[in-house]
């Protein structure tokens, strides 16, 4: 079998019927930092739009029956809780293909009536996380170079989302829930690996501009921070219908 990527990468599909570019569900994933609210807020947004969205549950959160839970499982033998095994390229690979069979997953029946494809961590957590952890193993390469290469192999094989929101707030106050979450204190390692990433997200929402778009939760509560993102799902939507009517 041949190593070579597909010459032409694949595109989410269009529900039965359509055909037309236009008609393809507009995707958008929402970034962050542990604790920011992404998850509280994707969920909150998706049953606002009931049946014109389909959310995608963070790897982290899928069924212990389902392959991404099986496989999250694994990675969370050691109880580290940024996934780490001693095998960090191996992990990278292991989660890359988790979000690879969530895109080739999605069908025309599975999108029928969908307008927008809300995705709780795509790809960039991938780079950016992992970009951190082999940063520190290779301190040579840095983080950034690195998360960037992960991209460059996403795109091989997937198309990226249209639109990414990366939530930003407080990470004292973030790292704080994060911790209250999961009933323990976070040891330095894991805190220095999740200041890297906050940093890398922002450097990249920098250098791709017109794909990511910030939002400031700053002081905001749960339900706060769910307005906003939604009333920046709805503004992305809004824009897509404005360009399909020229």
């Amino acid at each position: 079998m041949s190593s070579e990527p597909l010459t032409t990468v694949p595109r989410i599909p269009v529900p039965r019927g359509g055909g037309a570019e236009a008609r393809r569900p507009l995707w958008v994933s929402v970034e962050g930092i542990n604790g920011v609210g992404k998850t509280t807020a994707v969920r909150t947004v998706a049953a606002s739009l009931r049946s014109r969205c389909l959310r995608l549950e963070e790897l982290t959160d899928q069924g212990a029956d389902t392959l991404s839970g099986q496989v999250i499982a694994a990675l969370c033998a050691s109880g580290d809780v940024c996934l780490r095994n001693g095998h960090p390229v191996a992990e990278t690979l292991a989660l890359l293909a988790l979000k690879f069979r969530e895109f080739e997953c999605l069908t025309p029946d599975l999108l029928e009536g969908v307008e927008v494809i809300l995705e709780d961590r795509g790809v960039d957590s991938v780079a950016v996380c992992q970009g951190a952890i082999l940063h520190d193993e290779h301190p040579a390469t840095p983080a950034r170079a690195v998360a960037e290469r992960i991209l460059a192999t996403a795109r091989r094989w997937r198309s990226m989302p249209d639109a990414t929101l990366l939530l930003t707030g407080d990470r004292e106050v973030c790292l704080s829930r994060f911790a209250a979450r999961i009933g323990r204190p976070l040891p330095a390692s894991a805190l220095h690996v999740i200041e890297q990433t906050d940093h890398l997200y922002r450097e990249l929402a920098a250098a791709e501009p017109d794909r990511y778009t910030l939002v400031d939760v700053s002081g905001l509560n749960p339900h706060e921070a769910a307005v906003a993102v939604e009333g920046a799902v709805r503004a992305l939507l809004g824009e897509r219908e404005v360009s399909r009517a020229w």
